[in-house]
Formats: C-alpha cells, sequence, structure tokens
C-alpha cells in the first residue's frame, strides 16, 4: 500500500489525521501563497491546497500526499493570519457578533495526479467585549490562526453556533479526506485496529 505524506506543518491537520487511525509522515509544501488578482475566496483556498500536494507529490513518486488550505472568509473578504496583535484585535472585533465562513479544501495527489474537496462551514460568534478580545490576544493564541482564532483552543468560546464541519474549521475535513483515501485505494478502516473481543 501506497505511504501517505501529509504536506503541512500544521499540528493540528496531524492531530486530527491520527485521530482517523492513518499512518503518516510530515513533508511540509513550500508555495507562494499570494492570491491571484481577483480570485475568489473559494478558488483560492482550494488551489492552495492543490498546489500543496502536487509540490509534494513531485518529490514522492507514487506516495498519496495530502495538502490543506484553509480561509477564514468575512463578506466575501479573507481573513489572514494576523501580523501583530493590533491587527488580531481588528479582526476579532470584525468578527464578534456576525456570521463567517470557514473555508477549507483537501487535496490528494499522486505523481502528477490530484483530487481535492471544498469544505464550507458556516461558524457565528456571539458578541464579544473589548476585555476579552483583548485577553485573547495576550494569550498568543490569534498569532498563527487564520482569522485570529482557534475554535479547538481558547477561542472556542466565542463560537455560539456553527454548521458545518468541526473538523474542517480546525484545519481538515475528515469525512473528505477519508473519501479521498478510500477512492485512491486506500480506506482508512483498513489501518484500525481490532480488539480481541470484536474478532470472537
Amino acid at each position: 500500500m501506497a505511504a501517505i505524506i501529509l504536506a503541512s506543518a500544521s499540528p493540528r491537520r496531524s492531530e486530527l489525521l491520527a485521530q482517523i487511525g492513518v499512518p503518516f509522515s510530515v513533508q511540509p509544501a513550500h508555495i507562494d501563497e499570494t492570491p491571484r488578482t481577483a480570485e475568489r475566496p473559494a478558488a483560492y483556498v482550494e488551489r492552495l491546497a492543490r498546489e500543496k500536494a502536487l509540490a509534494v507529490a513531485a518529490a514522492f513518486a507514487g506516495d498519496l500526499v495530502l495538502g490543506s488550505d484553509t480561509s477564514v472568509v468575512l463578506n466575501g473578504v479573507i481573513l489572514g493570519k494576523p501580523v501583530d496583535g493590533k491587527e488580531a484585535m481588528a479582526t476579532l472585533g470584525a468578527l464578534s457578533g456576525t456570521t463567517h465562513q470557514v473555508m477549507t479544501a483537501v487535496a490528494l495527489a499522486r505523481g502528477n495526479h490530484c483530487e481535492s474537496r471544498l469544505v464550507t462551514t458556516e461558524v457565528t460568534f456571539r458578541g464579544l467585549t473589548k476585555q476579552e478580545i483583548a485577553a485573547y490576544v495576550a494569550s498568543g493564541e490569534p498569532m498563527d490562526k487564520a482569522g485570529s482564532y482557534g475554535i479547538q483552543g481558547l477561542g472556542g468560546i466565542f463560537v455560539k453556533e456553527l454548521k458545518g464541519s468541526y473538523s474542517a474549521v480546525v484545519g481538515l475535513p475528515l469525512q473528505e479526506t477519508a473519501t479521498l483515501l478510500a477512492e485512491a485505494g486506500c480506506p482508512v478502516w483498513k489501518h484500525w485496529p481490532s480488539s480481541r473481543e470484536s474478532q470472537s
């Protein structure tokens, strides 16, 4: 069976992939993530996931390479990782009391062939106070996160409602990832351990 490689340095994506019992190695992709002129958020996210997977697959012939990308989108505008605390506070202020989209794409490449899926999740924040925004930014958690928050961390208390895939918001849509692997002849359940009790 082909080896599986995760083309991401994200510890969150590694944790999610490990959660579904997939054995894998990590080989971060290094690509230009600059949006193209007039590129829509959905197209941007899916293109980056595909480029990451294909960039690593080119160096590991025959292996299955997973690439993923996540963007937080508010009113059609991509909210990237904050450059400093001031920008993080402004972003969280903009998200306060509103609904935004988290777009995550996952791509699976082998050689120069690549399949991808895009998942859009609606996330609604409750109203945030200036004091809790300041405390959250001071914690440092927002600084390496798209949209300046992590739903799996301290920022989880801001989420009033979620419609869609929780794992996609964290960074890797598990159902779509498992589907891509199954379609490539590598169903994740084949890697699951079986207890003696279930075999008797």
